[in-house]
């Protein structure tokens, strides 16, 4: 009997045990993520929810067709971003190629939640009232864009602002295999020459 009650206490100790090591390696794993998703972006996506992949083809008004492109339209090309997840490393066709200002944008959705922090990209053209001169980094605007759920109509700060040229893309997402067509936007340093 002695023995029994012994092994019971062991048997519900180790239990208890290993209950808390799942528990506080659930904690730690989770802490990394909730991280993540404060800090961006279109990385930190937990899947593809919220962003629209391919795109009309559609262009904003005034969006200038560059004149040389490193890449001219129907070049084939691997993308070096991690917008979101099934980007990087993905066999790509050039659809359109635009000379404007790039931005990378701190905004709080329309629809609630917690700021998006350095979304990568939004151009000159896709900002209301825009104007002719480039928007500095601190400057508040408005967006007109809708790469993503909430993003139309948000209040944003320019966190960055560089001219060059701007690439829409069609690509085979390298997660699911899917083609995505007409993707808005990546740049030129974000491409390479495919092989």
């Amino acid at each position: 009997m002695k023995n029994w009650r012994m092994l019971v206490g062991a048997a519900s100790l180790t239990a208890a045990l290993l209950a808390s090591a799942c528990a506080g390696a659930g904690n730690d794993e989770a802490a990394p993520n909730e991280q993540a998703g404060q800090e961006e972006t279109h990385n930190a996506h937990s899947g593809h929810e919220g962003m629209n992949h391919s795109g009309s083809g559609d262009v904003p008004e005034g969006l200038e067709e560059a004149k040389n492109p490193a890449y001219p339209v129907g070049s084939k090309v691997i993308i070096h971003a991690d917008h979101m997840p099934g980007m990087n490393g993905a066999k790509a066709t050039v659809t359109g190629a635009f000379d404007t200002t790039v931005y990378t944008v701190t905004y709080t959705p329309t629809t609630g939640g917690k700021p998006v922090k350095n979304h990568k990209w939004v151009i000159h053209e896709e900002i209301e009232n825009a104007g002719d001169k480039p928007f500095q980094p601190g400057d508040e605007v408005v967006l007109n864009a809708d790469h993503m759920e909430g993003m139309k109509g948000a209040k944003a700060v320019i966190d960055s602002a560089k001219q060059t040229t701007v690439y829409m893309v069609d690509y085979i997402d390298t997660e699911t295999g899917k083609k995505v067509t007409n993707h808005k936007w990546v740049t030129e340093d974000e491409l390479s020459p495919a092989n």
